[in-house]
C-alpha cells in the first residue's frame, strides 16, 4: 500500500542523535494522520544501524539500509529513494537541523502544482538559530560563487540544505539517473530538476547549527570541486 509520504535520513555513525530524529518524525507523523515510511541509510559502526534495527521490530515502517564502508550520502539517498514507495519523497538530515514540522509549509505547494520544495536558509524569512562560524558562512558564499559559475545553476539560493522533497515522480526520475555519492547530491539534484523544468518551490525555514561537520576542508572540497565540473557536463537520460 503507498505511503503519503516516504522520509529518508541519510545518516554517518549518528547513533547519539538517530533515535530522537525518527521518534520526532513518527510523532510528527501521527499528529498530522499521514502515512509514511522512514528509509535510513546509515552507514558507519558506531550501532546506527543497529539501533535503527531495534526500532523496527515494534515500528514495520521503519526500515535501514547501509554498511560499515562510508558510501556517501548521494548513494545513501539514490538507494533509499529506489524502494520508497511515498506519493511525496523527501530527506532530512540525521542531525536534525531542520525540524520535520517544517514540513507543514511544504505539503501546500504540491497541491499548487510543485515537484519540488526545498528548504532555504538564505530567505530573509527564515529562522536560523546558532548561526555557523563566520569562516563557514563566507565559506558558503564563496561555495555559492564558485558553483553557479561551473555549473551555470542560477536562481536557487540555497543548493545545500538537507530538507528537500519531491513528488515521487519526480523523485523516482531524478534519482534514476542521479550519480554523485558525495554531498554535491544536492547540486546534482537540482540541476536534474531545471533540465526537466521541474517546478521549484524555496520556501523560509527554521534551521539551527549544531557545529558538528563531517567535511574534511581540504581532501572533501577537493572532492566536491570534481564533483561540481562531473554535475557540468552530464546530460540527462
Amino acid at each position: 500500500m503507498q505511503k503519503e509520504i516516504s522520509l529518508v535520513i541519510p545518516a554517518y555513525n549518528e547513533v547519539d542523535r538517530i533515535k530522537s530524529t525518527i521518534n520526532e518524525a513518527i510523532d510528527y507523523f501521527k499528529k498530522k494522520s499521514l502515512s509514511y515510511e522512514i528509509i535510513v541509510a546509515a552507514d558507519g559502526n558506531d550501532g546506527t544501524r543497529e539501533t535503527v534495527q531495534k526500532m523496527m521490530e515494534t515500528n514495520p515502517n521503519i526500515m535501514v539500509l547501509g554498511s560499515e564502508k562510508r558510501s556517501g550520502k548521494g548513494r545513501g539517498i539514490r538507494e533509499a529513494v529506489y524502494l520508497a514507495t511515498g506519493e511525496i519523497i523527501g530527506f532530512t538530515d540525521a542531525d536534525n537541523k531542520t525540524s520535520i514540522s517544517e514540513l507543514d509549509n511544504f505539503l501546500p505547494f504540491f497541491n499548487q502544482g510543485y515537484d519540488l520544495v526545498i528548504g532555504s536558509r538564505a530567505s530573509d524569512k527564515s529562522v536560523i538559530e546558532n548561526p555557523q562560524p563566520i569562516y563557514r558562512r563566507i565559506g558558503s558564499k564563496v561555495f555559492k560563487y564558485i558553483m553557479q559559475v561551473i555549473t551555470g545553476l542560477y536562481g536557487i539560493q540555497d543548493t545545500q540544505c538537507g530538507f528537500k522533497f519531491f513528488t515521487n515522480e519526480s523523485a523516482k526520475t531524478i534519482f534514476h539517473d542521479q550519480q554523485i555519492d558525495g554531498y554535491m547530491i544536492d547540486v546534482e539534484v537540482l540541476m536534474q530538476a531545471k533540465q526537466r523544468n521541474y517546478k521549484i518551490a524555496q520556501v523560509p525555514i527554521h534551521w539551527r547549527d549544531d557545529g558538528d561537520s563531517r567535511l574534511n576542508l581540504i581532501a572533501g572540497n577537493l572532492q566536491n570541486m570534481k564533483d561540481l565540473f562531473r554535475i557540468r557536463f552530464m546530460k540527462k537520460k
